[in-house]
């Protein structure tokens, strides 16, 4: 990612990083007690009492219910706006459209520089021109929620409609390079991929098409906001709190300081909670009104002003040698996305560093679309990237009557094939050995339709997994240590349900040595020391940097504290460690001092520190990625064409696994949004109009309790020597390689090969 590379470059001379050879190792690395343990979220009593208070259930004196009128035109203009029946209706506040609403800046689109997080860079009602077809033309304020929501009915407009471009294949016709995918070039080549291609004995050359997806959160996008003078209140639903601070004041010219976001729990993000324009919109006509603002969007408003996957068409192509090795691979294709955007659906990414190969040809393009700007959802390019990537290996490995894990092992790389840098750890063949064993991937007949039960065809498939390390930069945490010994671990960071705040306490108690209920960890608001966005997967990396830090500098000063009276005296920072609620030395166990103790002694009451992780060198020197090997089995009704997966396995190589509950369920839900992706998920989007067609859960259809099958996962545990904790990410490795190791598992069931997605029962009648 750009942003991350750019902050990277600017330090790389000048810190040294811990993570890298010839540092001094983590002692947590290796240590397991707390880290790794099964313990059960510590926000989960809250949240089954009803006691986590979420953004939409923020209590203010005063408040004003929000409801958005959408456009029904892709491109043009208003020509009139008749507000006047809904200003009449009861309990109506405020009718805010462009008329009338506060001069805003346009937000800074995310990935323009560090600390923007707009979705667009369009700006938010301040004239009658519509760029696609669901934007907010109108705002409606009431004293009850089903008053704004009638009230709204009551607004009439008029448009007129300019040429739009709302057809993906016609869009197709003007596509083009963009300047980055992001921070990486829009082309990348070794050798002659095309030649090597020509000339290879065994290949494939195939096209897959994936469709849009929408974000359907369990958490509908909400704010209550308010404004107290110059200064902001928003209690939101975001995975990127300070970028959303820093942006509004920007939006509303104030300065960062005078914006208070706070957002302690969200019920489900995925990419999708981001600043978009309801909390600007609900933020102007609080201030145009005086009034605290509430807004939650309706289903359907999630689909029309929150983006989602955007469509993509991609071709593989592989050329083999007899022996198996590869001679070329090469992945194409083009996304929509729009210009006010950049989140090019990076799906040529997972063939960057998977597979040794002779050449390259790896190259995206975009096509411009009148829509709505698509952004990050679960991840974003690897998961639609490797469905075609592996399936096409699949058909490469049965024209080479080759088992498909043989194929992969025969071109698993050394270093990586296309930066040439060492693996920083890779597990992947062992991932799939062990995997295999425990799914009876032997007992697999490699001639399609081979076995059958009664109607049902049965088939097994698999497919790799894969998704980049990344740590973001600029993080920081505070260490505060009590009178009783007890310690409060703080930084401005998310927790939507992933089970941050748990394994983070569990952290903080094992690098402290504390038991875990004297651990507190506080996140979520930005009156915190500055965090990181929760995205990429990159959080947990991110925060144990920025605490490990602030651990350093606590020793430090906890050494300066004990003096000369201390069993610590003559102690350095390098020879204690932390334990029994104190520091100990390590040589002599009986060099023990507790925290209390120390405080007592220096007359403090508490002892607080802060401090900033070091950048992220490591992403500069190591290839890190979290791989995995996925197995399905699928039933394919002979007589309907009903798809059922009954069966799924993931065996994950991603480090250090800090918690076995948490980390059980990111995978097992990663995995059912990948059979989502395969089998389900389509957002239809009529190229006539640009308008989505099925706004709802009843026509969107997600995996619901029947369609999930027994779901095994399993992990390799392995530290990986240059990450914090030893840890990679695991919240988006899940839903990779799932669609493909679905519709692998389909093609041995039935012997034919559906490469658009999703497979409906219609693809193979």
């Amino acid at each position: 990612m750009s942003i991350i590379q750019d902050a990277v470059k600017t330090a790389v001379r000048f810190v040294p990083d811990r993570w890298l050879p010839g540092a001094s190792p983590d002692p947590l690395r290796e240590k397991h007690g707390l880290l790794g343990a099964p313990i059960s979220r510590v926000d989960g009593p809250l949240k089954v009492a009803g006691q986590a208070r979420f953004a939409a259930e923020v209590p203010m004196e005063g408040l004003a219910y929000a409801t958005l009128v959408h456009s029904t035109i892709a491109r043009g203009h208003i020509t009139s706006l008749d507000t006047s029946k809904a200003e009449a209706a009861p309990g109506v506040v405020l009718v805010m459209t462009h008329e009338n609403a506060p001069r805003m800046n346009a937000p800074a689109m995310f990935m323009s520089r560090p600390d923007a997080v707009g979705a667009s860079d369009l700006p938010v009602m301040q004239n009658r021109d519509i760029h696609w077809n669901g934007e907010p033309v109108a705002l409606v304020l009431a004293e009850t929620q089903e008053q704004a929501d009638h009230a709204a009915t009551l607004v009439k407009v008029e448009y007129e409609s300019a040429t739009a471009v709302t057809d993906f294949q016609a869009a197709k016709l003007a596509a083009h390079h963009p300047q980055s995918i992001l921070g990486e070039p829009p082309l990348f080549e070794i050798g002659d991929a095309e030649k090597e291609l020509n000339e290879a004995h065994h290949r494939v050359d195939l096209v897959f098409r994936t469709p849009r997806h929408n974000h359907n959160a369990i958490e509908l996008h909400g704010a209550t906001v308010r404004w107290d003078g110059d200064e902001l209140t928003v209690h939101d639903a975001t995975q990127m709190l300070n970028g959303t601070a820093g942006t509004l004041a920007e939006i509303f010219g104030i300065n960062p300081d005078q914006v208070h976001v706070s957002s302690p729990y969200v019920g489900g993000g995925f990419g999708g909670k981001a600043l978009w324009n309801h909390q600007i919109l609900a933020a102007a006509a609080s201030r145009l009104s005086g009034r605290p603002v509430r807004i939650v969007l309706s289903r359907e408003s999630v689909f029309r002003i929150v983006g989602g996957r955007t469509t993509t068409e991609q071709r593989v192509a592989l050329g083999a040698e007899r022996n198996g090795s590869l001679r070329a691979l090469i992945h194409t294709g083009t996304v929509a996305m729009t210009e006010h955007n950049n989140c090019p659906e990076q799906f040529t990414f997972p063939a960057r560093h998977l597979y040794a190969s002779k050449s390259f040809r790896l190259e995206q393009s975009v096509a411009d679309m009148d829509m709505m700007a698509n952004t990050f959802m679960r991840a974003p390019g690897e998961s639609v990237g490797t469905f075609a990537l592996e399936c096409a290996l699949d058909e490469l490995a049965e024209q080479m009557e080759l088992d498909p894990i043989e194929l992969r092992r025969r071109i698993e790389p050394e270093k990586d094939p296309t930066s040439n840098n060492p693996f920083s750890s890779r597990y992947l063949l062992q991932c799939f050995e062990q995997g295999g064993e425990r799914f009876g991937w032997n007992r697999r007949d490699p001639k399609p339709g081979a076995r059958r039960e009664g109607e049902w065809l049965v088939g097994l498939g698999c497919a790799t997994g894969t998704y980049p390390y990344h740590r973001m930069p600029g993080g920081s945490a505070r260490i505060r240590i009590e009178a009783d010994g007890s310690a409060v671990v703080s930084t401005a960071v998310h927790e939507m349900g992933m089970g941050t705040a748990t394994v983070q306490a569990q952290a903080a108690a094992a690098r402290l040595g504390l038991p875990l209920e004297k651990v507190r960890f506080d996140y979520g608001d930005t009156s915190l020391p500055k965090g990181v966005l929760a995205g990429g997967s990159t959080q947990t990396a991110s925060i144990s940097a920025a605490v490990i830090a602030a651990n350093d500098e606590l020793v430090k000063e906890l050494i300066r504290l004990a003096g000369n009276d201390s069993p610590l005296a003559g102690l350095g920072a390098d020879k204690l460690e932390a334990r029994d609620e104190g520091l100990a030395s390590v040589d002599e166990p009986g060099r023990h001092e507790t925290y209390a103790s120390i405080l007592a002694r220096a007359g403090r009451d508490h002892l607080e520190v802060e401090a900033a992780a070091p950048p992220p060198l490591e992403m500069m020197k190591y290839s890190m990625h979290s791989t995995a090997a996925q197995f399905a089995e699928v039933r394919v009704n002979s007589v309907t064409g009903e798809v059922r997966v009954c069966r799924m396995l993931g065996s994950f190589d991603c480090g250090r696994i800090l918690n076995a509950k948490t980390a059980t369920s990111q995978f097992r839900g990663g995995m059912i949004m990948g059979i989502g992706l395969a089998l389900t998920e389509e957002t239809l989007f009529d190229p006539r109009s640009g308008r989505i067609m099925n706004p709802s859960l009843a026509e969107y259809h997600v995996p619901v309790h029947m369609d999930v099958p027994e779901i095994e996962v399993m992990w390799t545990d392995i530290p990986d020597p240059h990450a914090p904790l030893g840890a990679r990410g695991i919240g988006e490795i899940g839903i990779t390689g799932v669609a493909a190791a679905i519709a692998n598992a389909v093609y041995n069931a039935t012997g034919r090969r559906v490469r658009d997605l999703p497979i409906t029962l219609d693809k193979l009648l």
